[in-house]
């Protein structure tokens, strides 16, 4: 986690200091990262190709677009702000959270810890899976951010939490093997 003192990789909120305050606070809690400055805004809605979303990461121009309410924003924030973190991961570490997320499977762990890695899981077929599909990786990297997110945000119980504690206890020891304390590229 990070120190008050360590840099934190930056955000610069467009003419919202609220939400500046908040994610520069919550960047204070996560791994260090470093990377070029991520803007974040504030946006009245969302939508991509599955309907209304809460908030949308774009990657290559290092911006997050949030739809969401205050009370959400922590758990939403830190979401979007692991796809960064996913997409320079490496493919070594990808396959190996993609080979905890199939282990997973394969002992018939329902649930998820957010909605959005949830019902990409459900609709899975296990061919998917097992051919790594573009399906599966996406389901695989939406896991990913959201177990980031029931991890870092703050939010100790919600309804999107799913998951088995014991898969739980599973995805929390392997942040704190590959994530935590760990310098993070953005």
């Amino acid at each position: 986690m990070n120190h008050p003192s360590e840099p934190a990789a930056r955000v610069v909120a467009l003419g919202d200091g609220w939400l500046a305050r908040r994610a520069m606070a919550l960047l204070r809690r996560l791994p260090l990262a470093a990377g070029a400055p991520v803007l974040i805004e504030r946006v009245a809605e969302l939508r991509d190709q599955h309907g209304a979303a809460h908030a949308g990461s774009f990657l290559r121009e290092r911006r997050i677009a949030l739809a969401c309410t205050r009370a959400e924003f922590s758990r939403v924030f830190v979401h979007e702000w692991f796809h960064f973190v996913w997409a320079r991961a490496g493919n070594s570490l990808r396959r190996d959270f993609e080979s905890l997320l199939a282990a997973e499977r394969a002992a018939g762990a329902l649930g998820e810890l957010g909605w959005s890695a949830e019902w990409r899981k459900r609709a899975l077929t296990a061919q998917q899976a097992l051919d790594r599909s573009r399906l599966w990786r996406e389901y695989c990297c939406e896991s990913f951010c959201d177990t980031a997110a029931w991890l870092y945000a703050g939010v100790a119980d919600h309804a999107e939490f799913t998951l088995a504690p014991r898969f739980r206890r599973s995805r929390q020891a392997w942040f704190a093997q590959n994530i935590s304390g760990q310098r993070l590229s953005i």
